[in-house]
């Protein structure tokens, strides 16, 4: 028996942060973007390995595959004046023995940005590469070593610049993103008309504030602005613009404490092209799988919404390690919320919690997430494929990562939910929490082969945990572990949980090389299968680091 396509996943979902911008700056502003940094160090570790996997199924069958993986990669991060970055970068070729297949896979993740004019303008970017496993229901979840069919590559890139500047007292700031996502899954479709996955999307992101701080031209604050979003998704031509513009006020109450409030005009609109269709009505179908767009097929509205929109809340600034900023206010013709807390009280400590309303594809979600992490992330791996974790960690702040997992559907969808995570160094001893809660709303043009996902909502709750440190001068460990709950709100959709952990020994056995050892566990119940899905997993290997 065929171990199944979600053996060893490790999570079905997860949340990423705000799908688009507020429309507001933070009035303290932001010390990372001006590029406030002493002195600059640059750090590159390098490495190769070569490992033995084996993957057995515990139950409801018996299956055993067995790989080599031969791999490199390298971890590096650049910290300065006027530029910063960070990069996790890795290529992996696992070798199948017996009935298993070869494979080759890349996962990398990296953010910075350098300096065009001092103290004016920046251009920064940023990229993912993840390899995951999609199921019939859309999701994605991690790709262990096995034999899959149904194994897929996300890309993703952006890049852009941001202008920061004064004119007197009026600070003007400014931005742009052109960023490109592609999913490639061509054996992982839902054939039934619903809705397939994500192919591949360019989004533009552009921004434009003028303003004054409280206390300059006048006792509150005062800012206008103006910003403008697109994301062209392949699949059914489907099209996502929002263009807004508004004007803000800060009313500070303490010299830490304000009160703000904005009010302004937006215009959303959503809209996609029907598939072609044979003759008796299906949806057709490419070469590679994926619905086939009717180019000359009428383009639909899924959903439109302009008017007034309005938001009030508060910022709070107590130190240059604590923030809050938290609103309540009426977008997309519905109630809308946003916030995030940071709180780094010490080098050793980072604790975040971002909530997140906004309409986009898949792709544009993805670019806003990746433009928001840290250019001093570390990240977690899994031990046994390399893949980069949910969320990264940095002395700076957190963030949750979107593409590695949550849905890969190509129907353009409203999310909205909250993420946090936790990080602490105690010694020679590190250890991360991630919890959260995601909710999509899809959305698609009556009268399409979408227009069945209309309204669909998909929730998940996960909950990811991670501990590693130094047992003596040569040796170390880390372990991790994760719990998530999916619920599908499609008639025919696949509600379940998975739980699992990972238990890895590392030990310095001469100059630049190590031996490692590790073994996991995982665990999936979902409706989709008849017996409950239990794996075991176990590796042995060595790394030379240069």
């Amino acid at each position: 028996m065929r171990l199944y396509p979600i053996a060893l996943a490790a999570l079905l979902a997860a949340p990423a942060v705000a799908a688009q911008e507020s429309g507001r700056d933070d009035a303290f502003g932001s010390e990372e973007e001006r590029g406030v940094r002493s002195g600059r160090t640059v750090q590159v570790d390098p490495y190769i390995e070569v490992s033995q996997i084996l993957t057995a199924e515990l139950s409801p069958g018996d299956d055993v595959l067995t790989f080599t993986q031969l791999a490199a990669g390298v971890d590096a991060s650049v910290a300065g004046r006027r530029n910063a970055g960070s990069v996790s970068l890795r290529y992996e070729r696992n070798i199948g023995w017996g009935s298993a297949n070869d494979s080759d896979v890349l996962t990398g993740l990296a953010r910075g940005y350098t300096t065009i004019v001092p103290d004016a303008v920046t251009l920064e970017a940023g990229a993912l590469a993840s390899r995951t496993s999609v199921d019939v229901d859309g999701r994605s979840v991690f790709a262990p070593n096995a034999d899959f069919d149904n194994s897929s590559q996300t890309y993703a890139a952006y890049i852009g610049p941001n202008v920061r500047t004064r004119v007197d007292d009026i600070e003007v700031t400014g931005s742009y993103r052109l960023g490109y996502t592609r999913v490639e899954a061509p054996d992982i479709v839902t054939t039934d008309g619903r809705i397939d996955v994500f192919d591949e999307s360019v989004t533009h992101n552009a921004q434009a504030r003028l303003g004054f701080a409280p206390g300059t031209y006048a006792p509150v604050g005062v800012g206008v602005g103006a910003g403008y979003f697109r994301e062209d998704v392949d699949t059914l031509d489907q099209r996502v613009e929002d263009a807004y513009v508004r004007a803000d006020v800060t009313i500070p109450v303490t010299p830490t404490l304000a009160v703000v409030g904005g009010v302004g005009y937006e215009d959303v609109e959503v809209s996609s092209r029907d598939a072609l269709r044979d003759a008796a009505g299906v949806p057709v179908l490419g070469r590679d799988g994926r619905i086939v767009t009717d180019e000359g097929s009428p383009r639909v509205i899924a959903f439109e919404a302009d008017g007034l929109i309005w938001d009030v809340g508060v910022l709070w600034r107590p130190s240059r390690r604590t923030s809050l900023s938290a609103g309540f206010g009426r977008r997309y013709d519905s109630d809308t919320f946003y916030g995030n807390f940071a709180w780094t009280p010490n080098r050793n400590t980072t604790v975040n919690v971002s909530a997140y309303d906004g309409i986009s594809g898949f792709g544009g979600r993805l670019g806003n997430t990746l433009a928001a992490l840290p250019t001093d992330f570390e990240v977690i791996r899994d031990p046994f494929t390399g893949q980069i974790l949910g969320c990264t960690t940095a002395t700076g702040g957190g963030s949750c990562l979107d593409g590695l997992l949550g849905s890969v559907r190509s129907s353009v969808f409203r999310s909205r939910g909250v993420a946090a995570t936790f990080s602490r160094r105690v010694g020679r001893y590190s250890a991360s929490i991630s919890a959260g809660y995601d909710n999509r709303r899809f959305i698609g043009a009556p009268g399409t082969v979408l227009a069945l996902a209309d309204g669909v909502t998909d929730e998940s709750i996960y909950l990811v945990g991670a501990v590693s440190g130094e047992l003596t001068r040569n040796s170390s460990f880390s372990v991790t572990g994760y719990v998530n709950r999916f619920d599908s709100g499609f008639v025919d959709g696949a509600d379940g949980y998975a739980l699992g952990s990972s238990a890895a020994y590392y030990r310095t056995i001469a100059p630049s090389l190590t031996a490692r050892a590790a073994v996991s566990l995982n665990y999936i119940d979902s409706d989709r299968l008849a017996d409950d899905l239990k794996t075991a997993s176990a590796l042995v290997g060595l790394r030379y680091g240069f």
